[in-house]
């Protein structure tokens, strides 16, 4: 009964399309995935209604379920022959476009029903109906004055009604430190102190699945960025991405400059670029956003470095606006992705203001959306209390700034502002109070990790001891 109600939860207009489709041809549609219909269902039903009853099938009301033979003997045949459902069926195209969390109950519901969820060409086939949703950022501190790493992160559920908890990756063989999410994937390393060679950790934490690699000269400094794109590489036959290791060193001529390593989960090897890019900024927060084939990294000279993946070419993005210009503090800036674009945020005393990145070579930055802090202010009058009287005063240096932009996804914007936390939805410009900065631990303030992370059905069974025999994968998951 919980997969009806999952499926009563999807909106009924998205299938429309499939319900017609199925209309067009309805006796050979019954036949082939083995409706238990009455002969009389159907009868008498105009054409151009035939499509409101294939959805009736799908979606009878609740109330209706327990006094309906029909449907239930539709259920239980309907999961008897699910093992033969195809991308062409409409129950095959209905579940594809449910999201994550409801499919993960439906797995549930029989051993026929698990194997469909759980096959690659139903995860790709869901995966671009439907895409990721954003389910929480995973939140990491660091110590200041210490070179060992924080063995904990907190998790920062974007549902409103769930809370901050402290969490591990339990199911890894050593504790890690987070570096990169993208599209479900999660890379970690080895915390230090270790007494083992350091070693990369990329992970699917919904199946507790993992593969790993150890890594020469990485210490706690090295910038490590992951790019999984099932949409570029699909997931139908195998799972594969990339991690990107990017240095800054400096030549004889005092002059610096990046490099690229890229490591192939379908090699299991690692590859130094020949491109090389000269800037002197420095990366800082939000290091290794990935969208549509491209890592981009925000520096502190008002460039973004974008590395293309694929064809191993850097490029240097102006930001929308000079930080140091028209400005009483330097704004509080960071880099997020959202429908596949680049955004780049910025909080000032005017306010929160986003841009979205609609063309590299001729970077041309589109204004998305602006809010004042006035507006903000009034709106949320629990929450905030002279934020832009205290916006237009200025800071002392070294002074932790009055509002911060920690982390972007999907449209929703972490911020800090004071001591707490909060999500900003730009969409609809509700403010949603996180935590305070005291739950987080004792150190949110030095340069902590945000990291924005999506629940995804992707399976990450690939082997990577062919090519490297310091690669393995998790023997009791295969």
């Amino acid at each position: 009964m919980q997969l009806l109600k999952s499926l009563l939860s999807f909106q009924w207009q998205s299938c429309r399309a499939e319900a017609r489709s199925a209309a067009a041809h309805f006796p050979f549609r019954l036949s082939a995935i083995s409706f238990s219909t009455p002969p009389t269902l159907f009868r008498g039903v105009e054409e151009d209604r035939a499509e409101d009853k294939v959805m009736e099938i799908l979606y009878c009301p609740i109330s209706k379920l327990h006094h309906s033979a029909y449907f239930h003997n539709f259920q239980w045949q309907y999961m008897e022959n699910f093992r033969v459902m195809n991308a062409g069926d409409i129950p095959f195209d209905v579940l594809s476009r449910l999201p994550t969390k409801t499919l993960l109950e439906m797995r549930c519901v029989s051993k026929e029903w698990y194997q469909l969820i759980s096959d690659r060409s139903f995860v790709q086939a869901q995966f671009q109906k439907t895409g990721l949703t954003l389910s929480s950022f995973l939140f990491q501190e660091k110590y200041q004055k210490c070179l060992d790493d924080i063995k904990t992160f907190s998790y920062m559920p974007v549902n409103a009604d769930s809370k901050v908890q402290k969490m591990a990756f339990g199911f890894l063989p050593e504790d890690v430190v987070i570096l990169a999410s993208c599209n479900g994937l999660v890379c970690c390393r080895s915390c230090f102190p270790t007494q083992h060679p350091t070693t990369i950790y990329v992970c699917n934490p919904l199946f507790k699945k993992w593969v790993s690699f150890e890594v020469a000269q990485l210490d706690r400094f090295s910038n490590i960025s992951l790019a999984f794109d099932p949409i570029l590489n699909p997931v139908n036959t195998k799972t594969n991405f990339e991690i990107v290791r990017i240095q800054q060193l400096e030549n004889e001529q005092e002059e610096m400059y990046y490099t690229f390593e890229i490591y192939s989960s379908e090699t299991g090897t690692w590859k130094e670029s020949n491109e090389v890019c000269y800037t002197n900024g420095n990366l800082f927060k939000n290091k290794g956003i990935y969208a549509k084939g491209v890592l981009h990294w925000l520096t502190d000279t008002d460039q973004i470095l974008a590395f293309d993946t694929e064809k191993e070419l850097s490029l240097l993005i102006s930001s929308p606006i000079p930080a140091l210009e028209f400005f009483i503090n330097v704004p509080g800036t960071c880099i997020g992705e959202s429908k596949g674009l680049l955004h780049f945020i910025m909080i000032c005393e005017d306010g929160i203001i986003v841009w979205c990145l609609d063309d590299y070579f001729e970077t041309k930055w589109t204004h998305k959306h602006s809010k004042q802090l006035q507006v903000i202010e009034e709106e949320n009058p629990k929450m905030f209390f002279r934020l832009y009287k205290n916006m237009q005063q200025k800071l002392v240096a070294g002074m932790d700034p009055w509002m911060d932009p920690i982390a972007f996804k999907d449209e929703v914007l972490l911020m800090r502002v004071y001591s707490t936390f909060y999500f900003y939805h730009t969409e609809t410009g509700k403010v949603v109070e996180v935590c305070n900065v005291t739950s987080l631990g004792p150190n949110p303030y030095v340069d902590p990790s945000a990291i924005p992370y999506s629940l995804s059905l992707v399976p990450l069974n690939v082997s990577l001891s062919q090519s490297d025999s310091n690669s393995n994968i998790n023997p009791s998951e295969n």
